[in-house]
């Protein structure tokens, strides 16, 4: 099973600059193994199971409550059984198209 999770999760009463809050969630995911990817708009993990993927949302809440009162996250879930390495495919499939037509 693979699991893509898009997220983005910040603090809404720190001030202006999220970056010191949201550095420390992408420290935890890159430490759990996991393949990410960060965006500008959020971060995507892949994981095997639901399990999984909501305990790095609450791990990423916890890194965050410490500091603020009001947090604002996202969520959007692909969950696909019998497949893997689904966040490089997915590119490598649409990367693959453009390049044949550009041909």
């Amino acid at each position: 099973m693979s699991v893509l999770m898009e997220f983005a999760m910040f603090p809404t009463d720190v001030g202006e600059s999220k970056s010191k809050y949201v550095s420390r969630i992408v420290k935890m995911i890159d430490e759990s193994g996991f393949s990410y990817q960060l965006t500008p708009m959020g971060t995507i993990v892949e994981t095997e199971s639901i399990s999984e993927v909501l305990q790095l949302v609450e791990k990423s809440y916890s890194l965050l409550e410490q500091d603020s009162s009001r947090v604002y996250c996202t969520i959007k879930l692909d969950i696909r059984k019998g497949t893997n390495n689904r966040m490089d495919r997915k590119i490598e499939s649409v990367e693959k198209l453009i390049g044949s037509v550009k041909k």
